[in-house]
């Protein structure tokens, strides 16, 4: 089944001139959360270079294969399955990983396994490019952001917009230095970190 999500179609173009430029010397690159598969096959087209590996829980592979299948490009490799709150990581290295609107959907027990996961599997000097919706301060950098906040809570409270300090706290214990900190369209940005 060929899923399709409206978001990754709306912010693809944004993230392409920030990936263009942080995973400009990568070569093999970890998504998490995959989803539709989406993501994985417009990056790795405009981003050749790249060897693109998606994953994701494996109810979501079945579209993320049928992305890849139909796109005819070989640099995206097959889904791996990966729980951040359940699945062992893998055991190969990565020199880039790349994650969209994941943290804010997790409880966060989930987000600081996922942040010690990513500190196992990236390699030194590599980067991690987070996207989504943040606060910072504390604070909503919208109204927007904070009715989802709201909306997220209702569908499940453990999920909710996540703090840019509190991120950078877990990145931090895993040798993660925050780089950059892009604004994006419709109140979103890309935290870009780099292991020292």
């Amino acid at each position: 089944m060929k899923l399709f999500s409206e978001s990754c179609e709306e912010n693809k173009l944004p993230l392409l001139s920030i990936l263009k430029k942080e995973f400009s010397a990568a070569h093999t690159i970890l998504e998490i959360g995959s989803g539709t598969g989406q993501h994985a096959v417009f990056f790795a087209t405009e981003l050749p270079h790249l060897l693109w590996q998606p994953s994701d829980v494996v109810s979501n592979h079945a579209s993320i294969i049928t992305w890849t299948n139909d796109s005819g490009i070989d640099n995206v490799l097959p889904p791996l399955a990966l729980d951040v709150a359940q699945h062992r990581w893998p055991t190969a290295t990565f020199d880039g990983i790349f994650s969209a609107n994941t943290v804010h959907i997790m409880s966060w027990q989930e987000v600081t396994k996922m942040f010690s996961g990513i500190g196992s599997v990236l390699d030194n000097q590599a980067k991690f490019c987070l996207y989504g919706p943040f606060n910072e301060g504390g604070h909503y950098s919208s109204e927007s952001n904070a009715r989802f906040d709201q909306w997220l809570k209702g569908r499940d409270p453990a999920s909710g917009i996540r703090d840019i300090e509190a991120l950078d706290k877990l990145a931090s214990q895993q040798g993660l230095q925050l780089q950059n900190n892009y604004e994006m369209p419709v109140n979103n940005r890309a935290l870009l970190w780099i292991k020292q």
